[in-house]
């Protein structure tokens, strides 16, 4: 098995790594034994050489095998994960966990894989929290939430104990502005691996490579995307503010190019819709949205995203189909019972 200063040293000299090399790189980087300075190297050496979608899939394929398995395979067939890679710094509010809810309300199966709010005030795990969901769930108890809400969330800290020894060395590189592969790796690794993703890019470089890595993990269907603020500035979501960047894979493979919101009949909104805060300020947010107070912009985008997700998944023929669907659910109270239903399975 070669060492990690071998395959750092390949990386200097501009060389792709093969699976069977990317698996060893895991193997030491979850090590005890192996330094951190030696962790560092060759993470920052991939990412100075780019990782490729080939490489990216094989990562994601070593900590899968290395997650925790909360034995959901009898839903994943059917499942959609709606995630983002975070790190765009755009200040958005929750956007895909509202959706989450917005599609188990239409009896879709969702699986949601997520953490606290790392670059962001409020992560998805904090919100979900807040609305009820308890973080350290058994599988049993999973799969019962599977049956009775429809969704489920996955605490990427409680699926993933490789990560514990290589946080340091993340925490280390952060610091001195270093992205690293595990950047971008969280949305490919989701432990219940639903056949259908929706994935949120924080780069627009990267939309082409998620898909590329999602379709090579075998994924059935799903889209990457990127927003586009303005120049230099964008965000890890669909929205109705930007001009988003597509790419889809699987059954979607055929998608590729710009999305605005008036190719599917709606508004563009200000980017200042999307905007959301604290912990405090989004529950008070979800409140304002659930009683048709929220921004016009929010609506439409978790409209959309949840339309979008209806199509990869085959539940309507084309995007414009959910949009009714999908906002009547969010508006009309199916969300506020999902939400309070939540509230009522992890009650203790």
């Amino acid at each position: 098995m070669p060492t990690l200063p071998h395959l750092t040293a390949q990386l200097a000299a501009g060389r792709d790594l093969a699976s069977a090399e990317v698996e060893a790189a895991a193997a030491a980087l979850a090590a005890t034994e192996v330094t951190e300075d030696a962790k560092g190297a060759f993470l920052a050496a991939l990412a100075a050489k780019g990782e490729t979608p080939g490489e990216v899939a094989a990562f994601a394929t070593a900590f899968r095998a290395r997650a925790i398995d909360p034995g959901v395979e009898a839903w994943a067939s059917r499942a959609i994960d709606i995630v983002g890679t975070g790190g765009d710094h755009a200040g958005g509010f929750n956007i895909s966990s509202l959706v989450v809810l917005v599609l188990a309300s239409a009896g879709m199966t969702v699986m949601k894989h997520g953490n606290r709010g790392i670059t962001s005030k409020c992560g998805s795990a904090d919100l979900f929290a807040a609305l009820g969901v308890s973080l350290e769930t058994p599988p049993e108890q999973m799969r019962r939430a599977l049956d009775q809400l429809g969704f489920v969330f996955f605490f990427a800290p409680a699926y993933h104990p490789a990560f514990k020894h290589i946080a340091p060395v993340r925490k280390a590189l952060a610091a001195r502005g270093q992205r690293t592969v595990f950047n971008i790796l969280g949305p490919l690794i989701n432990p219940g691996r639903p056949a259908h993703v929706l994935l949120g890019s924080f780069s627009a470089a990267w939309v082409p490579k998620l898909a590329d890595a999602l379709e090579a993990l075998g994924a059935q269907a799903g889209i990457a995307v990127h927003g586009v603020i303005d120049a230099g500035r964008g965000i890890d979501e669909l929205t109705t503010a930007t001009t988003n960047r597509v790419r889809g894979f699987g059954r979607r493979r055929g998608v590729d190019g710009e999305w605005q919101a008036g190719d599917f009949g709606l508004a563009r909104s200000p980017f200042e819709d999307l905007i959301g805060g604290d912990l405090a300020g989004n529950l008070a947010l979800v409140d304002a949205l659930l009683d048709g107070r929220g921004p016009a912009g929010l609506v439409d985008t978790i409209v959309l995203n949840a339309a979008v997700a209806m199509w990869i998944v085959g539940r309507v023929a084309e995007v414009r189909d959910g949009l009714a669907p999908a906002r009547e659910l969010l508006l009309g109270g199916a969300v506020r019972k999902k939400i309070a239903a939540t509230r009522e399975f992890y009650r203790p």
